[in-house]
């Protein structure tokens, strides 16, 4: 095993009196592409969130998040900023929100490079116009100086991937980079995260719905519902022989490339995902489940070598 990057143990979310995160435990090892999927309101947002110490006002994490021995969650805020953007950086999901709507993109592309690198204002543009380069943006001077409603949804998303990679961090949170965007752009995208993390040799935690994705780009992956990591192990294993009734059901709902859609239907998950506090006790998948039975009542330990599953029937 590697030397890991950040160690997360027992990290809870809490909004308001309800437990959003439950107790989640996982290792990203230095150098490695992790993938953490999962539908919408299972809670991986809030992971990363809590990670990088941005939970909104309201919500608190427990736990450790350790990184290089250093826990985050008992940092001071100004010890986590300089850590942020510096040793960790993050890519968020939309990046017309995330982005500074009065701030000429060079700036902001240049500010991380002025704060932890000591750069001149100079200097420091002449590198945001070399980042920019770097992730494909076209004319790159002459986008230093618009403003981010002047650039396009793929060219936001660049620009913030550019400040993210500005300076070197060891850790890339990628928070669902793709929203929003066409299928061609998302692919480039996507594939532009890859490179530079290679390139760079930086850990990444890839969050994203797209799982053919994370089988292509990550080597290790894990799945999370209701608040826990219900699987986790090798990319290649835990697709080809998925164990949780979740991941045999996100697998299977993958439309396949050798068949004509028309003639089939797509199979699906039954049911939605609960709102905040309408989980079931016990294994929040259980109400979805064909599977389960009084035992899932008790949510069960994550439990395995390297393929890992937290359930009471897992698939053979």
């Amino acid at each position: 095993m590697r030397e890991p990057a950040l160690e997360v143990r027992d990290l809870r979310v809490r909004v308001g009196t309800l437990e959003a995160v439950h107790g989640v435990s996982f290792t990203l090892e230095r150098g490695l592409r992790t993938g953490l999927i999962g539908e919408s309101g299972s809670g991986k947002t809030l992971t990363a969130l809590a990670v990088m110490g941005l939970l909104p006002d309201g919500l608190g994490a427990s736990g450790s998040v350790l990184h290089e021995g250093r826990d985050l969650l008992q940092m001071a805020e100004i010890e986590l900023c300089r850590l942020r953007g510096d040793r960790l950086a993050m890519v968020f999901q939309e990046p017309m929100t995330a982005l500074n709507p009065v701030m000429r993109v060079g700036d902001q592309v240049a500010e991380p490079l002025r704060i932890h690198r000591g750069a001149g204002r100079g200097a420091a543009g002449r590198q945001a116009v070399q980042l920019l380069e770097r992730v494909q943006i076209p004319d790159a001077a002459e986008k230093t100086r618009a403003y981010p409603h002047q650039l396009s949804g793929g060219q936001r998303q660049r620009a913030m991937i550019a400040m993210a990679m500005a300076c070197s961090p060891d850790l890339l949170i990628a928070d669902e980079p793709t929203t929003a965007l066409d299928v061609t752009v998302q692919a480039q995208i996507l594939g532009l995260i890859n490179r530079l993390v290679e390139e760079e040799g930086a850990t990444l935690l890839l969050i994203t719905h797209d799982l053919p994705v994370v089988a292509q780009v990550c080597e290790q992956v894990m799945v999370m519902y209701g608040g826990y990591i219900v699987e986790e192990g090798p990319a290649a294993e835990v697709f080809d022989g998925p164990r949780h009734p979740y991941t045999r059901g996100l697998v299977d709902a993958i439309p396949p490339l050798d068949q004509d859609l028309p003639e089939r239907r797509l199979r699906a998950i039954p049911g939605n995902v609960p709102a905040l506090g309408e989980f079931p006790e016990g294994c929040p998948f259980r109400n979805r489940c064909p599977r389960a039975d009084w035992r899932c009542q008790v949510m069960p330990a994550l439990a395995g070598e390297q393929h890992k599953v937290a359930c009471w029937h897992p698939v053979a």
